[in-house]
């Protein structure tokens, strides 16, 4: 059985009680005497009346003390004992929270591992999306995530290369697509039109050396074109051709500086006089011979082609008369 030690104020007891004896007993002794004087009666029925008294304190307190000690006693075990269980389960928590935060870091590393190869088909997944979409720079981005965050080189090499491949053939694509405006107008010699397509081009595909050199090219086709003109117009005017030196020398007219014009305008002029001299020639012919449509057709055609000449209104002045003639009946004329 447990040893409980005496509270501290037992000492006081009994040196009270010691106390309480002592009084009890020199009453006894005081009394005791026969023939004693009154005064040690007196005495002697004090000390014992304090000894009682005394006695009954001590049997009064003496209990309640032990009790408040008993009390005191079991509150101090019962708070010991708390305490103690409280130390048990805060330590039981801290062990199960560590348990918890293990078990946690386990489970985000098993998640990782588990939805790894479902984050990797999702990016896979996307690049795709991507290029379909033409994306091309963020399609780039995803397939370098594919090396970076799953490690898988191979396999971001090659979207890269099929990234690069499939934008350069829809680029080609499409720049062959916007080259042949331009191409059909260098054919029909609409230079204007020609630049205007190739400045898109050029804002289409900055960093294309091969559209940067549009202008260059068409201004060379376009050099080339005036050369081959100023030679056909030259071939006709050796093979004395009027009429195709004329319509050659309105489509070269387009392409002639002031500078060049002035040097041709000679060559111009006496080809113009020529085909004048033709046109009256062959207009005198047909109102001769009473080819009155052939006669009309040439004298529309000199007043159009020389309004401001002599001939032209002379052929003006006639013209009535020859459209009289040709609405007259055949049969007045016999």
């Amino acid at each position: 059985m447990e040893q409980r030690p005496l509270p501290t104020f037992t000492w006081i007891f009994a040196i009270a009680f010691l106390a309480v004896l002592a009084a009890l007993g020199a009453g006894v002794i005081l009394l005791r005497h026969t023939g004693a004087p009154p005064a040690s009666v007196a005495t002697g029925a004090a000390f014992l009346c304090a000894g009682y008294l005394g006695l009954i304190a001590i049997l009064i307190t003496l209990p309640i003390a032990l009790n408040q000690v008993a009390a005191r006693r079991s509150h101090l075990r019962h708070q010991k004992e708390f305490m103690t269980t409280l130390s048990d389960r805060l330590e039981g928590i801290s062990i199960l929270m560590n348990l918890i935060s293990e078990q946690q870091l386990l489970s985000d590393r098993a998640k990782a591992v588990a939805f790894r190869e479902k984050d990797h088909d999702a990016v896979r997944r996307a690049v795709v999306e991507e290029i379909a979409q033409q994306n091309w720079e963020v399609a780039y981005l995803l397939a370098n995530d594919i090396e970076t965050q799953f490690g898988f080189k191979q396999e971001a090499e090659e979207f890269r290369k099929e990234i690069t491949a499939k934008r350069t053939d829809i680029q080609r694509r499409v720049l062959a697509e916007m080259l042949a405006p331009v191409d059909r107008h260098i054919k029909g010699e609409a230079w204007g039109a020609a630049m205007q397509e190739a400045q898109l081009i050029m804002e289409r595909f900055p960093d294309d050396p091969q559209c940067q050199r549009l202008p260059e090219e068409i201004e060379s086709r376009r050099q080339l074109r005036k050369q081959q003109l100023r030679q056909s117009w030259q071939d006709s005017i050796d093979r004395h051709d009027v009429d195709g030196s004329i319509e050659i020398l309105k489509r070269l007219d387009l392409y002639l500086t002031p500078a060049e014009a002035e040097s041709m305008q000679e060559i111009a002029r006496n080809v113009f006089k020529e085909k004048r001299e033709a046109l009256r020639i062959r207009f005198s012919q047909s109102v001769k011979e009473q080819r009155i449509a052939d006669a009309i057709r040439l004298g529309e055609e000199i007043m159009n082609d020389f309004p401001n000449t002599r001939m032209a209104q002379e052929v003006h002045d006639i013209m009535d008369t020859l459209r009289q003639r040709m609405h007259e009946p055949q049969s007045s004329s016999a």
